[in-house]
């Protein structure tokens, strides 16, 4: 069986919602009102992610890679859940809702052992930042299950935390869910995993999988 690991970046991969900080940071007024209704969904993320970051001015962009560079805080684990995968030939493709730029900033040198890392893009030459997703779908800007329809497997794996994984959790067969997301999945009475930690998960994965953790 071929297998893909699909995981979630803020609050996920980083110990904390460090894009939802960065739009707090840059576009605070505008967050606090738009945050609270994608969370409640009734506002979709397309709309809600696309006004905050097109309201922050490109000048700004070179503060928001210093930003990233000062949140480069990962949960725990990751590197030995990306070396049980590797001895079980099973890729790991990170999947946001964020900025790349402050994804692969955060994971530093981590980014080679992706086999894929999908964002939103920036363009800074205009007035303002604008926000380019080549997976735009439906009520997503980045559209995490259309992106896992491009690769070819057998059985997804799902690691997420909040609302921009819940599209994503509800079409794979496999998921595991802390925050925000489990609260979703409890409701829709979807069945997970919980985490806190990779370890959590690459232990997990092990007993699922019959091999050494």
């Amino acid at each position: 069986m071929k297998r893909i690991v699909f995981c979630d970046f803020d609050g996920t991969i980083s110990a904390e919602e460090t894009f939802v900080a960065l739009l707090r940071k840059f576009t605070p007024s505008l967050a606090e009102q738009l945050m609270p209704e994608m969370y409640a969904r009734r506002l979709t993320l397309r709309e809600g992610v696309r006004q905050l970051l097109e309201s922050i001015p490109s000048t700004q962009y070179p503060e928001l890679i210093a930003f990233s560079k000062a949140k480069a805080v990962m949960r725990p684990g990751l590197p030995e859940l990306l070396d049980f995968l590797d001895r079980q030939s099973v890729p790991f493709v990170v999947i946001s809702g964020g900025v790349q730029v402050m994804v692969e900033t955060i994971l530093g040198d981590l980014v080679k052992r992706m086999a894929g890392v999908h964002a939103v893009q920036l363009e800074t030459s205009g007035e303002r930042l604008k926000a380019v997703s080549p997976f735009e779908d439906g009520t997503e800007l980045v559209s995490k299950v259309k992106i896992i329809a491009e690769y070819d497997c057998d059985e997804a794996i799902a690691i997420g935390d909040s609302i921009t994984d819940l599209n994503m959790a509800l079409n794979v067969p496999v998921v595991f869910a802390r925050d925000r997301l489990a609260i979703y999945l409890q409701e829709s009475e979807t069945p997970y995993f919980a985490w806190e930690d990779f370890h959590d998960v690459r232990k997990s994965l092990a007993q699922q999988w019959g091999v050494q953790p």
